[in-house]
């Protein structure tokens, strides 16, 4: 599911994500320490827009990739029980390099930087584990 402004069922948490983070693009290249943050408009990778995302609610994280945001222990703590504003990693195998970072936004959803859209997307659990390369989940981490 791709989420839309105009959309009447939208959850609260979404409500409080800017309007234009809805037409980021998704450019690979452009991943946290590449660019300065507040070029977000011309493009992220998913791990720059969930950071980007985080910020809007207060949180930092800093300008790491999927293994280093596994290993981090000052900016955020692993967690077994997602809740909205955690970060969850996917990838095709069980490692956290190289994976997918989305961030939580209901029992059910996930609001992240879809390459294969090209656009942000709000995806089920169900969304992810039917894409091979999202098929294992790595795990959640929460902003401290």
């Amino acid at each position: 599911m791709t989420y839309s402004p105009a959309m009447d069922t939208v959850p609260g948490l979404l409500r409080d994500v800017p309007a234009w983070f809805w037409d980021v693009p998704y450019v690979k290249d452009r991943w946290p320490g590449s660019v300065p943050r507040t070029s977000l408009r011309e493009g992220a990778n998913d791990q720059l827009f969930a950071y980007e995302v985080l910020s809007c609610f207060g949180f930092r994280i800093p300008d790491v990739r999927s293994a280093e945001l596994w290993r981090d222990t000052e900016a955020t703590v692993v967690t077994l029980s997602p809740r909205p504003l955690d970060l969850v990693l996917f990838h095709e195998k069980e490692q956290a390099w190289g994976a997918h970072v989305g961030v939580v936004v209901s029992d059910n959803e996930v609001l992240h930087l879809c390459a294969e859209e090209g656009k942000p997307a709000v995806w089920t659990w169900a969304d992810f584990a039917a894409r091979p390369h999202y098929a294992h989940l790595v795990g959640y981490k929460r902003p401290l």
